[in-house]
């Protein structure tokens, strides 16, 4: 089996960017012609996949109960109290990497204000703010000299790095946080001699917000796990820095990215590293950073880890940290600027052809721990374009296409069925509706109150925000992998 991925690995890695595309389209299309070959499995089919939906639905309303408690009790606790036993506790240092480019000066002000205002000593703390060559130099200097008036000496180090594209790279994230984290790693490891056995770093987004106890709960975490280099940690995302000022269709997709976040920081068997994560700087290193010609770069490190060292864990940071959602200066462009943000993440699924290759390749990973990972993570890619056309049309256009079915006991009864279950999964939209009024920043000022009363009626648009925002860019991503359209980066635009 080895020899022949290796020997045909150009051709196995095309039928695997092939392979996610062609499995979305078929599940997609499969009732329209479904039903007038095997009707009845179509029907079963539909009925069995809103069962499940049902299922998941529940799945993550008790995850979000459980994370928001356990959030609330990480909240309250003195976690830079219980870190004065480790007698090391002071050698732990946390270096955060802040790729930008053309962010407006105030969004980064907020992110460093956010570390400024850390409970653990800031001394302990790292940033480095990631800049790429291309942002015009005047911007690049003006920012760097306003940032440096504003937090000099408060940090550890504050270093500036300048990223220029090389040959074989791709422009974005991946690509510069290596170059920043590669640089560092001399300057503080090579050049000050600090001991890489104590680094962490994370990789954090320009519109971060932090909350102020997470550095002294992930030094917590860091000194108390044994197998410290073998594992990331990852808090929960929300995006909601703006999220009063969105419109109400992509408000929607957003608050349910937020909860299903922070649901799954209670489900060990499911938690990757996405957007805001850290790890030891050790492992970092060990597994060579960043792959610089990939788009996608949390789950794609994850993995990379993962295969190179024997397995890797993820442990989650019970703690929210705010995001800024898509927004432009129009309601148009947000809306592009939504979908783009979701076709780029959507493209993670070019990292399958990896992950799956590496799946057979690798020895000495725990074959079952393996095995349902690589499940989890195609059945979350192949199915993402797939969820909303099963769930939201059902049986409803082949019936209309095939209408002698729908006269069929089965015919009949399976979109009642459906429509029974769906209706009672929406019951736990009330737990994201709680869960979400909770950790929603307090209406604005000048924000009118009755809107703010209606909110929860906004999610009558879930139907239209959830083809617009979730089926159509993942469909797209999946297309384009499978034929070979490769996506360029394009940064989230931020006002």
């Amino acid at each position: 089996m080895r020899e022949f991925f290796i020997r045909h690995d150009r051709i196995i890695h095309r039928l695997l960017e092939i392979l996610p595309g062609f499995f979305s389209w078929n599940l997609i299309l499969f009732p329209y012609w479904g039903i007038f070959v095997i009707p009845n499995a179509v029907a079963y089919f539909i009925l069995v996949f809103n069962l499940y939906w049902f299922y998941q639905s529940f799945q993550i309303a008790i995850s979000a109960i459980l994370s928001h408690l356990k959030i609330q009790a990480s909240i309250n606790y003195d976690w830079l109290s219980d870190l004065k036993p480790f007698p090391d506790w002071q050698k732990v240092h946390h270096v955060v990497i802040v790729p930008t480019f053309k962010e407006p000066l105030y969004i980064l002000e907020r992110t460093f204000s956010s570390l400024a205002g850390q409970d653990l000593p800031k001394k302990q703390i790292t940033v480095v703010l990631a800049m790429e060559e291309k942002e015009l130099e005047e911007e690049r200097i003006s920012k760097v000299e306003t940032l440096n008036k504003k937090f000099a000496g408060i940090f550890g180090n504050l270093f500036i790095t300048v990223h220029r594209l090389a040959p074989g790279e791709v422009a974005g994230k991946a690509s510069n946080e290596r170059y920043a984290a590669v640089w560092t790693k001399k300057k503080l490891v090579d050049e000050l001699g600090m001991d890489i056995n104590y680094l962490t770093v994370t990789s954090c987004d320009a519109d971060h917000k932090y909350h102020p106890k997470h550095f002294s709960y992930l030094t917590f975490k860091f000194l108390d796990n044994p197998d410290r280099y073998r594992y990331f940690w990852q808090p929960a995302v929300m995006f909601y820095n703006n999220i009063w000022e969105l419109p109400a269709i992509t408000r929607v997709p957003n608050t349910f990215s937020s909860i299903w976040n922070l649901a799954m920081l209670s489900r060990k068997d499911r938690l990757l590293n996405t957007q805001n994560y850290s790890l030891s700087f050790k492992l970092l290193d060990e597994v060579d950073y960043w792959d610089p010609d990939k788009i996608p770069e949390d789950w794609g490190l994850f993995f990379k880890a993962y295969y190179k060292v024997g397995g890797v864990e993820v442990e989650p940071i019970y703690l929210p940290l705010h995001a800024d959602a898509a927004q432009s200066t129009s309601f148009w462009k947000t809306l592009k600027n939504q979908y783009e943000q979701y076709k780029r993440w959507a493209w993670g699924v070019s990292d399958d052809p990896y992950i799956i290759k590496n799946y057979f390749l690798t020895k000495g990973v725990n074959f079952w721990d393996k095995t349902m990972r690589i499940i989890y993570v195609l059945w979350s890619h192949f199915m993402w374009p797939v969820n909303w056309f099963i769930i939201t049309i059902g049986l409803t256009v082949p019936v209309l296409l095939n209408p002698a079915f729908g006269r069929t006991v089965l015919g009949y009864t399976v979109p009642k069925l459906s429509s029974y279950v769906l209706t009672m999964a929406l019951a736990f939209l009330l737990v994201i509706i709680f869960i979400d009024n909770l950790y929603k920043p307090k209406r604005p000022e000048g924000y009118p109150l009755w809107r703010a009363i209606l909110t929860p009626l906004e999610f009558v648009l879930m139907p239209i925000a959830g083809f617009f925002f979730s089926a159509l860019p993942s469909l797209d991503a999946h297309t384009r992998l499978m034929l070979g359209k490769y996506l360029e980066y394009k940064v989230t635009e931020k006002v």
